[in-house]
């Protein structure tokens, strides 16, 4: 009898610590297929974008003029290719933390000021980190009228990452790009203020003195298919795995 009772005692302890089993292999499973599908779902996402940027970028420049219709049409003019002329207004420059070709710096944010008076807000390029303060550089800043090739970029609508930094504005050092804030900074209004950022590509007066022009990341990494086979290829094995124990436990109660 006391046998019988310990067997079925066992036996009951089994069964309940296989029912925990199937449920949390349960819960898990579907937390891999969500993730799976979710990184599918970005895959098509990241294509998409890839697409828009390689058809934006491949365009000819045009005048400040389209691009400022179409974002008054549609708010979105990134990576539009634009030329613009004007002078620098150098004492306005802020700063960007930024890396380029694995060297720290940042990319140089100065107003550009056109003909009739309208404003663009234009990213330079980069210098290295102990060339911040213009006083560093071994060149002297661009004066007169320059005309300059870029890429249209949104501004942001708000940090993009908890663990930025805060902008120091006072310090004119930025970690992310808001553009109210350094349109203020430098001193801006709304009036004749272009609502978008300019990265140039080309200037023709850079004559290999100054920032280094053409930062623009164009290339975005796309590793989702790589994450996607991964979730999944885990969800398979824990089916496996959870079959097996299971099997096993069965076949020990069995015996």
């Amino acid at each position: 009898m006391a046998e019988t009772a310990n067997s079925g005692v066992v036996s009951g302890l089994r069964g309940r610590r296989n029912l925990w089993l199937l449920v949390i292999s349960l819960a898990a499973f579907a937390i891999l297929i969500s993730l799976g599908n979710w990184q599918v779902r970005r895959l098509q996402w990241k294509q998409d974008l890839i697409q828009t940027i390689e058809r934006r970028v491949s365009q000819a420049p045009v005048g400040l003029d389209a691009v400022l219709e179409r974002w008054r049409d549609a708010g979105d003019v990134e990576y539009y290719p634009l030329q613009l002329s004007g002078m620098f207004r150098h004492d306005d420059e802020q700063h960007f933390l930024a890396t380029h070709n694995g060297q720290s710096g940042w990319y140089v944010y100065t107003p550009l000021q056109l003909a009739d008076g309208r404003l663009a807000i234009v990213n330079r390029g980069f210098v290295p980190y102990d060339l911040k303060d213009a006083s560093a550089r071994p060149w002297t800043p661009v004066e007169g009228t320059v005309t300059v090739t870029g890429l249209a970029r949104n501004p942001l609508s708000e940090k993009p990452g908890l663990l930025l930094p805060d902008n120091a504005p006072a310090d004119r050092i930025w970690y992310w790009k808001d553009f109210d804030a350094m349109a203020g900074a430098m001193g801006l209004d709304g009036d004749g203020l272009m609502p978008f950022f300019v990265d140039i590509s080309t200037t023709d007066r850079q004559a290999g003195a100054g920032p280094v022009p053409g930062v623009t990341r164009i290339s975005l990494p796309n590793r989702h298919l790589e994450y996607a086979v991964t979730w999944f290829g885990l969800a398979a094995a824990l089916v496996v795995t959870a079959a097996m124990v299971l099997w096993r436990g069965r076949q020990r109660s069995n015996s």
